[in-house]
């Protein structure tokens, strides 16, 4: 017999109001039931978003240093979980042990991040244009946020935005997405473990339609932050803006590793094989585009499918296996979709197009790692975001040509340079329009200290991460005291001088 799960809400463990369940399976393998969990709709919503404003009105009083001691806590008792988080993040959504203990570990960092934030919530002071007067700004909470997740990195983008929203005094409804609520729940009772009181965060599962769009939808959420796909966060965005919400969006990618002539090709090799097939290219940074000078592309060519062929595709929790699955069969699908695409547009296929069905594979949604050669910039492969384990690699001239190359797509994510110039990496560093940026390393591999995000397509100018992330989920108040007790003028004139 299935485990049913449960939202929580107000402090409570409940099913959902219809009483509606949902299966969650093993990517890896499509018979094992991990259990089954909430179909939530409006009225769920309703009632989590009802206890986020009730324990608002207390919480936001809680000193910032209180606020604090509860993620830190969290931060140690998600120390003690890591090996069991990250043996159930990779049954219910498929990368390997190494990469969600990575995963759990970026929630570890975060909430040892922002329990000292609790302690630097810093404003400004300032000198007045006045005598007896005193001006300063401070931060404040802005109330209820509704977060919106997705499954890829089910414990490190929640501990991005949870985190940061409950040291600013704020409190949360927090919808996962439905591929990982389990890692959700999982998060969000060592929140409750630690000491956070009922109402602060509650957690409604289900789908996007009947229990995200309520959340979006609902006038008494404060705040909207999401990650997910370009189209879905365009539709959140106009939603917000009917009602002046304010919103935060990280969204689609298509980045790019670029390899010079004089780069050290083992290492971008290796930066090449796991930013794309790590996660199993289903990563917001996964560098999709390799852009390779013709002076080194056949020797990288021939490198990188050598490496990418010798890489173990199975289920992430056996010794030795290097890639997972798809997320499922719908993702599986779109993957051969655009392999598909990418024959028809004349790309040369080297290595993989194929799922893996046979043996060990038979259960799961594998896919092979994939590589296509002669790619050019203009190809729907080149140019869209595909979120699976298919690169392009592209032939340029330049470095004038690959940063023109790395810029001629919608996104603006990560992006990457191999080279021993320094002033090729500088003039990449400034040219290339992204969020995030890497020299002799990959797309991948951002520290909670720094800010993450995008640009152009890829979000909305916000940051998660890093003090930046304080920034989504507090505004700012000017104070202005007088102690003169008398009248004073707008401006100075002589006799004040």
């Amino acid at each position: 017999m299935a485990h049913t799960f449960t939202n929580y809400i107000d402090g409570q463990w409940v099913p959902a109001r219809s009483g509606a369940t949902y299966e969650n399976r093993n990517p890896a393998d499509r018979d094992d039931l991990i259990g089954l969990f909430p179909q939530s709709g409006a009225e769920d919503v309703a009632a989590a978003v009802a206890a986020a404003k009730k324990a608002f009105a207390s919480w936001r009083l809680v000193p910032a240093p209180g606020r604090a001691e509860i993620l830190y806590r969290a931060a140690q008792l998600f120390k003690e979980r890591k090996d069991r988080f990250s043996d159930d993040m990779t049954r219910e959504m498929g990368k390997v042990l190494a990469e969600t203990a990575g995963d759990v570990q970026e929630a570890i960092d975060m909430s040892y991040l922002m329990a000292g934030e609790g302690r630097r919530l810093f404003g400004q002071t300032t000198p007045s244009e006045l005598r007896n007067k005193f001006a300063m700004s401070v931060r404040q909470p802005i109330g209820v946020c509704g977060m919106i997740t997705a499954w890829n990195f089910p414990m490190a983008v929640p501990s991005w935005k949870i985190l940061p929203a409950l040291v600013c005094g704020n409190t949360v409804v927090f919808k996962p997405a439905e591929e990982a609520p389990l890692t959700a729940i999982n998060f969000v009772q060592t929140l409750i473990d630690a000491g956070l009181p009922p109402g602060v965060v509650n957690l409604v599962m289900g789908d996007g339609p009947g229990a995200a769009a309520p959340i979006v939808e609902h006038p008494d959420v404060s705040v909207v932050s999401f990650t997910g796909s370009t189209e879905t966060g365009r539709r959140i965005n106009e939603t917000c803006a009917r009602t002046f919400k304010k919103v935060h969006l990280e969204m689609g990618g298509k980045n790019v590793i670029l390899v010079m002539d004089d780069a050290k090709l083992e290492l971008a090799v290796d930066g090449a094989v796991w930013g794309g097939f790590g996660t199993t290219g289903q990563r917001c940074t996964a560098a999709s585009r390799v852009v390779v000078h013709e002076k080194v592309y056949d020797q990288f060519l021939e490198r990188f499918v050598a490496r990418a062929r010798q890489l173990v595709v199975g289920d992430g929790r056996q010794d030795g296996v290097q890639m997972g699955p798809s997320i499922h069969e719908d993702q599986l699908a779109k993957v051969m979709e655009y392999v598909a695409i990418g024959s028809a547009e004349g790309a040369r296929l080297v290595l993989g197009g194929s799922r893996l069905a046979e043996g060990a594979h038979a259960r799961g949604c594998f896919h092979e790692p994939t590589i296509f050669a002669d790619v050019t910039p203009s190809m729907r492969i080149a140019k869209e975001e595909i979120f699976g384990p298919v690169v392009s690699v592209i032939k340029v001239g330049s470095l004038d040509e690959a940063i023109a190359v790395a810029n001629d797509v919608a996104y603006g994510l990560s992006a990457a340079i191999y080279t021993q110039d320094i002033n090729n990496a500088f003039t990449a560093m400034r040219d290339v329009y992204t969020g995030l940026f890497y020299v002799n390393a990959p797309t991948i591999g951002a520290e909670v200290h720094l800010p993450f995000g995008g640009v152009k397509a890829t979000g909305n100018g916000h940051r998660e991460a890093g003090g930046a992330a304080l920034d989504v989920f507090s505004e700012w108040k000017s104070i202005y005291v007088d102690f003169s007790g008398k009248l004073q003028r707008a401006q100075m004139d002589t006799e004040q001088v």
